[in-house]
């Protein structure tokens, strides 16, 4: 009589290195031109290969224990928990499609460690003092009021996220709307152009030639050259904006997320349904993304908007 095997899990191939892995996994991510996911990768090895101090191990060699002084290693560097939640979860991301492509079998290494994201605090500013960053004098400092375009153009749509206008195109344009999806989530937003981004948008126009996008800053840049482009902007959006806050003495530091809180604080001030603006302050769920990105297509939050539009115009000009 022929014995039947019971059914049981593949045995693993040979395992390899950590850091041979996940070289190869950041390799894989470029080529699909998820870099953002890459930096991710490469940072977490340049942190872990320091922990290690340059040894090279096995990814079965990725112990409980190992994992656990890898995290007290972590806050000993005075890194506060999400950060330390980065590291680990990526590493945990790693080494779980090694699992999953038969290189090493499950021992659930990360188990006894925290990989929970903690809430930070929400920086919001009154509709004030958004007014007071519109009507401030900036000739003398072109890249002040680059900041200063970029933040109220955030703001006046409906507190867009800044990635998302980095990356928008001039195609997203349609009438007098702009459609675009979030990188973030891949929802579409439908939004109202009002007459003030319609004003920001018109100054940088003339600069930005025969490029796709709306703003002159991606030029034709394709890949990883498009990551590398944004990363640079970004840090450059964030020191000018906290020169910016200095400039007119504001008691709250302006940053890339300010505009996005400022504009659902203001939103909520004026009666929006906590529900539309939720995700603005910082979502819990997928499905409360969702219902809040459908809710915002359409006709009740374009007139919230353009109240909030219509008052910074009116404290502008008064």
């Amino acid at each position: 009589m022929t014995n039947i095997k019971k059914n049981s899990s593949p045995t693993p191939k040979k395992a390899e290195t950590v850091f041979k892995f996940m070289s190869q996994e950041i390799v894989s991510l470029k080529r699909d031109q998820k870099f953002n996911t890459a930096h991710n990768y490469r940072s977490t090895l340049n942190s872990f290969s320091r922990f290690l101090e340059g040894r090279e191990i096995s990814l079965d060699e990725m112990t409980s224990s190992l994992v656990e002084r890898y995290e007290a290693w972590l806050y000993g560097q005075n890194l506060v928990g999400n950060t330390v939640s980065f590291y680990l979860r990526t590493l945990r991301a790693a080494y779980n499609k090694a699992v999953e492509r038969g290189l090493v079998a499950q021992a659930s290494p990360f188990r006894n460690v925290r990989t929970v994201v903690e809430r930070t605090a929400k920086r919001a500013v009154k509709e004030e003092v958004v007014s007071r960053i519109q009507r401030a004098d900036l000739s003398a400092d072109k890249s002040l009021a680059l900041a200063r375009d970029l933040f109220l153009f955030c703001y006046v749509m409906r507190g867009m996220s800044f990635i998302d206008v980095v990356f928008l195109r001039k195609m997203d344009i349609r009438g007098n709307r702009l459609r675009y999806r979030r990188r973030k989530t891949g929802q579409c937003l439908d939004v109202r152009l009002e007459r003030l981004a319609l004003e920001i948008l018109a100054r940088y126009r003339e600069t930005n030639g025969d490029s796709p996008y709306l703003f002159p800053f991606l030029g034709h840049a394709t890949g990883e050259r498009v990551y590398r482009l944004y990363q640079s902007l970004l840090r450059s959006y964030n020191r000018n904006l906290v020169r910016l806050s200095e400039v007119l003495g504001l008691e709250t530091r302006l940053t890339s997320y300010v505009a996005r809180h400022s504009w659902a604080t203001a939103a909520h001030d004026h009666g929006a349904p906590l529900a539309l603006i939720s995700a603005a302050m910082g979502h819990t769920s997928e499905r409360t993304t969702e219902i809040y990105v459908r809710s915002l297509d359409g006709g009740p939050i374009d007139k919230i908007n353009r109240e909030i539009v219509d008052r910074l115009r009116s404290a502008v000009s008064s």
